[in-house]
């Protein structure tokens, strides 16, 4: 990620961006970031494809088009499949050969949660652009991303009760972030977070809730596990 803040930064920005991995909330944040460094307000310029029926005839169309009073067309392009196990024969094929001479104007953001790294695709986009991989993040990095929040919030929270926060919610940081928000406005008077409000107001974290009932069933806890399993059962 270091490479990819330096370029939103100083503006030297890649003509191909390939963001994947399994931290969702970390791929949206920076393809919006990157969305904006790269068009800015132009929404004439900018364009958006999601889904596993895109033409690949139709991405290197626009691609080709020149932008309308200004520099660059911007193509954001999410869960195409494209990378995926065959993506060369879906389109990703069709599209590597393409972007081994695109056109100077056009700038292409691919957003993945998977990718097969020996792709014609993905070898191109790593040769000629940049390639970054968002993972879970380890609690550490958790723990410092939760207490900057916290703390620009003006609020503050324990070490013991942090760490019983991150049991609740799981390492998720879409989920984390939502968590928060909830916290913060049900502490909205006060400026520290208890073990109290986060029991009061945060969801459990489903895989915690799997956990829980598994280790009731080999515990013979009928009524928990049986309490839990409903519990997953309304939650779908």
């Amino acid at each position: 990620m270091k490479l990819l803040n330096e370029d939103i930064k100083t503006g030297q920005l890649k003509q191909l961006y390939l963001l994947y991995g399994a931290e969702d909330y970390l791929r949206r944040q920076y393809r919006d970031r990157l969305r904006q460094a790269l068009a800015g307000q132009d929404t004439m310029n900018c364009h958006y494809f999601e889904g596993k029926n895109i033409a690949p005839g139709e991405l290197i169309n626009l691609a080709e088009t020149m932008p309308f009073l200004a520099e660059r067309r911007v193509i954001v392009v999410e869960n195409s499949g494209f990378f995926g196990k065959g993506g060369d024969a879906k389109g990703g094929g069709a599209l590597a050969e393409y972007l081994k001479d695109m056109a100077e104007t056009a700038y292409i953001v691919f957003v993945e949660t998977e990718v097969d790294k020996r792709g014609r695709l993905f070898k191109t986009v790593k040769d000629r652009g940049r390639v970054t991989e968002f993972v879970t993040q380890d609690e550490a990095t958790l723990t410092k991303w939760i207490l900057g929040m916290i703390g620009r919030e003006g609020k503050k929270i324990t070490g013991q009760d942090l760490r019983y926060f991150l049991e609740k919610t799981g390492a998720d940081m879409e989920n984390i972030s939502k968590e928060l928000e909830k916290l913060f406005c049900y502490t909205l008077d006060r400026d520290v977070i208890t073990a109290a409000d986060i029991d009061a107001v945060c969801t459990q974290h489903i895989s915690n809730r799997i956990f829980d009932m598994v280790s009731a069933v080999s515990d013979k806890n009928q009524k928990k596990a049986l309490d839990l399993y409903y519990d997953l059962l309304s939650l779908k």
